[in-house]
């Protein structure tokens, strides 16, 4: 792979941005805590790369919305289950396809649970934090020394940055 060959990084949410914990009240949810490194990294770091951060979650967060405002993540996917149609979907509008063994090419994904599994199949590079699920460390390129919320995802880009 010739360097900078990324150019989409997906990335869950709860347990790789956050922390897993989700906190609410009678009304819903209360608030979520995100790492300002990881924030860093997709604000400042992805660009100088031109590397795309693309958000696809099962849940859907206001809070969220809110976080991606602050960090110009334009594309945000909420309420998603079916995160590889979706990653699919989104990889073909940047024309991204699979290299025949159903691998896209030029892409990242960073999850940390079984939902998580089917896109990191199809993702060129996989990572997760160091507290994801033994099923998502086992097909993991790289495994965060952070646990999720913690700069986990900082970790993943600059490795991507230095290593690709």
């Amino acid at each position: 792979m010739a360097k900078n060959d990324i150019k989409l990084l997906f990335m869950d949410v709860d347990g790789t941005l956050t922390d897993g914990k989700i906190y609410m009240s009678d009304d819903g949810e209360l608030f979520k805590t995100f790492d300002i490194k990881d924030g860093c990294g997709i604000h400042d770091l992805l660009p100088l790369h031109s590397i795309i951060p693309v958000i696809i979650t099962a849940r859907t967060s206001k809070i969220l919305e809110n976080r991606c405002k602050e960090l110009n993540i334009q594309h945000l996917y909420q309420g998603c289950r079916a995160k590889k149609n979706k990653m699919i979907e989104v990889a073909k509008e940047f024309s991204l396809v699979d290299n025949n063994n159903g691998v896209i090419k030029g892409t990242a994904y960073i999850g940390d649970d079984i939902l998580d599994i089917q896109c990191m199949e199809i993702s060129e590079l996989k990572g997760c934090p160091n507290d994801a699920v033994n099923e998502v460390k086992c097909i993991a390129d790289f495994i965060s020394s952070k646990n999720g919320g913690d700069g986990a995802v900082r970790e993943f880009i600059e490795w991507i940055i230095e290593k690709y």
